[in-house]
């Protein structure tokens, strides 16, 4: 919990705005913002923020697309981003 989300994907104060995103959001942001990595048994490791993701049933996909968002970001630039991951994603599943 201490990781995920990161506030660049939730917002700040971070109590503050997940409480707003509970409130104003229909959905589980699922894996979207999580950290994704690795850790070897010297403690060593690397972690990336998953800012796309999916959710493989026998019978569905569910696809999850986000951006950062931080103070100078320009709301048009994003939406383009997050619709171009979703796309990409549509496509790897044979959608259009």
């Amino acid at each position: 919990q201490a990781l995920h989300p990161m506030p660049a994907v939730s917002g700040l104060p971070q109590s503050d705005a997940l409480k707003l995103l509970r409130e104003k959001e229909n959905l589980d942001r699922g894996w979207v913002g999580a950290p994704i990595g690795w850790i070897d048994a010297n403690g060593n490791g690397e972690f990336f923020v998953s800012l796309i993701s999916a959710l493989v049933s026998e019978s569905s996909v569910a696809l999850y697309a986000g951006c950062d968002i931080v103070a100078y970001s320009d709301p048009e630039d994003k939406l383009f981003e997050t619709t171009l991951k979703m796309e990409t994603m549509l496509s790897a599943l044979g959608e259009t």
